[in-house]
Order: structure tokens, then C-alpha cells, then sequence
């Protein structure tokens, strides 16, 4: 896939708005998670390399539109800081004059960081007149937020078709790793896939049973599953035992996935295989994580809880990328239209 990439614009000096994933878990006012946050740091050191003026645009949570503290990115300015290892400068808005001369005042190596932009309706919707306040201030557009690119929003696609656009260190290294997985991976290849929402899991599956040797499935998808009677080739395993109200699963399912896993050449993973957020439900999911890094394979892993679960087992460096992504991983896999990447094609 050919994009527009940071290496190859005329940025230096230039005024950049900087499109990130700060939609990270918060909690008494500090953020839970720090891998989000990380992954702009190579694209953010490069631009302040090149003199430009950085502002970070970024939602958190649903705050439907409309200003509300509990969503406030200032919270984890601090975190952001420490992160990034950079000076933060927040400001309470993202768009008009406070903007504009917040830019101005910007010294050497200081970073701004905008209030959250689904404090506007104008940005869940696409509008175009909110697309180009977003703009007004700016010369070019990063979009290094791999994560938001299943969505058609302002901050994502509006902006991108306003100003000179490229895609970011970290959006890049995403498309490369996930393409490796989505078009020709090493044999035996095996997906987990577990959580909820059947229905946007499902598209997933049926394309991972098209092109891996084995799919194996937990979670509340695997109930579901049973549930409502689908049928899959018999590459796709479903539990064949369980803790409790299938709040888990059970020892003999963790034995024949461990199997499976055991030698392959490629793994990916997406979502919990029981409720983990309770301990006593947590071992099925403990056991296969246990499984996917204990061999040598190419391994790729994505999703809000699943990647908690890498952070609680300090296990990021034993994963061999980790995706920012859920919903947009899972998409991007089953081949679905990815906006916030097609408005980045050359």
C-alpha cells in the first residue's frame, strides 16, 4: 500500500497537527495504560528535530459531544511529559485563537496538547465546517493514530482532506506488521480471538479460517457462538469446557489451545478468554498468554484488554509488535475500508 509518509514531507518549521491515541484508561486522574501514549514518541522527537510547532489531537472516552471533565485530557498532561520525555503545554480547547497564539508562544521543544476533540459534535459526525477550525491553524497533518483509523471523523479523515497529510512513524510500522499477517503469513499459522461482540468479531474469524491453519475462540464470543447455533470449518475450535456459567474456560480447553499454539510459526491474539477482570476467571486467559510466549513465533497482539493483560505480566518486549489497536486491528484484518488510512493513499 502506498501513502503519504512524514520521511518524505516538507516539514521543517512547518505548524503540525499531530493526530494521536490518548484514549487510554484513567484512573484518580493518572493514566492506567502507557503503551498508547508511547507509540507517538518517535514521530514527536522527529518533528521537534525539524523545528516544527506540534500540536497532540487526541479524544478520550465518550463524552458525547459536549465539554465534560471527566474526559478532560489535562489529567494526564503529567503522564504525557513523563512519557514522552518532553515539556507539555496544555490548553483548554482545540480549535479557534486560543489555538492560533498558544502555536505562537510555543518555545523550542515544548509540545501543545489540545483539549479533547469529542468535547465538539462536530467531530464524530465529520462536520466540515469543524473539520476546518480543527485546520485553520495548522500547515500539515500527521495522522500517527492507528487506532481511530476504522473511524470517518473530523480528526481522522476531515482534516486530512484540508491540509498536505501524511502518516506518522508509528501508523506506518502498523500497516507493515498487520499486512504481514493479513497477506502472507508464516505456516502454522493460529488466531486467538476471544472477548465480546460477536458481530464485529465474526468477519474476523471467517477471514482468519480462510488463512490460517487454526482459530481458536474464547471469550463471551465463544457462548455467542454456541448460542445462536453458527457454523464454522473445522479449523475454528470452540471451548469444549468451562469454569463456572462459561464464565471461563475450562482445564482440557486450555490443554488442546496450548497444543495448538505449541510450534507454530505465527500467532496473533485479540481479547480475554473469560471475565479476566475477576480473578478466578482470569486463568484460561493467564494460561494461553502463557502459551503464546513461550515458543519462538512471530506473535502480534492488539486490543484494550489485551493489552492490559500484557502490561499486568510486564510482557510488552516479549510480544514482537504489539498493536494500538482493537476494533481498527480487527477491521484492517478482515479487509473492512479503513477512512482514516485511504484519505493517506497517494
Amino acid at each position: 500500500m502506498e501513502i503519504s509518509k512524514i520521511q518524505d514531507a516538507d516539514i521543517e518549521g512547518k505548524k503540525v497537527l499531530l493526530r494521536i491515541d490518548f484514549n487510554v484508561a484513567v484512573e484518580n486522574g493518572r493514566a492506567k495504560e502507557t503503551f498508547k501514549i508511547k507509540a507517538c514518541q518517535e514521530t514527536v522527537k522527529y518533528l521537534l528535530e525539524k523545528k516544527c510547532k506540534i500540536a497532540l489531537c487526541s479524544h478520550l472516552g465518550r463524552p458525547e459531544g459536549k465539554p465534560n471533565l471527566e474526559f478532560s485530557l489535562e489529567q494526564i498532561k503529567a503522564d504525557v511529559e513523563n512519557i514522552l520525555g518532553v515539556k507539555i503545554n496544555f490548553i483548554g480547547d482545540c480549535a479557534g485563537d486560543k489555538v492560533k497564539n498558544s502555536l505562537e508562544d510555543l518555545n523550542s521543544g515544548e509540545v501543545l496538547l489540545l483539549e479533547n476533540v469529542r468535547f465538539y459534535e462536530g467531530e464524530e459526525s465529520n462536520d466540515a465546517n469543524f473539520a476546518k477550525k480543527l485546520a485553520e491553524n495548522f500547515e500539515i497533518f500527521i495522522n500517527d493514530a492507528f487506532s481511530v483509523c476504522h473511524r470517518d471523523q473530523a480528526s481522522v479523515t476531515g482534516v486530512a482532506k484540508i491540509l498536505p497529510s501524511y502518516a506518522g512513524f508509528w501508523l506506518q510500522k502498523e500497516i507493515e506488521n498487520l499486512d504481514r499477517l493479513k497477506n502472507n503469513p508464516e505456516k502454522p499459522a493460529v488466531a486467538v480471538i476471544g472477548g465480546a461482540k460477536i458481530e464485529t468479531k465474526l468477519p474476523v474469524i471467517q477471514t482468519f479460517e480462510k488463512i490460517y491453519d487454526y482459530v481458536l475462540v474464547g471469550g463471551k464470543i465463544a457462548n455467542e457462538a454456541v448460542d445462536q447455533k453458527i457454523s464454522f470449518s473445522e479449523k475454528v475450535i470452540l471451548p469444549i469446557d468451562y469454569i463456572d456459567d462459561r464464565l471461563d474456560i475450562g482445564p482440557d480447553t486450555i490443554s488442546k489451545f496450548s497444543q495448538i499454539i505449541k510450534g507454530v510459526k505465527t500467532i496473533i491474539w485479540n481479547g480475554p478468554m473469560g471475565k479476566f477482570e475477576e480473578e478466578k476467571y482470569a486463568v484460561g486467559t493467564q494460561k494461553i498468554f502463557e502459551a503464546i510466549i513461550s515458543g519462538s513465533a512471530y506473535t502480534l497482539v492488539g486490543g484494550g484488554e489485551t493489552l492490559e493483560i500484557l502490561e499486568k505480566n510486564n510482557a510488552m518486549d516479549k510480544i514482537s509488535f504489539v498493536s494500538t489497536g482493537g476494533g481498527a486491528m480487527l477491521e484492517y484484518l478482515s479487509g473492512s475500508t479503513m477512512p482514516g488510512i485511504e484519505v493517506l493513499k497517494k
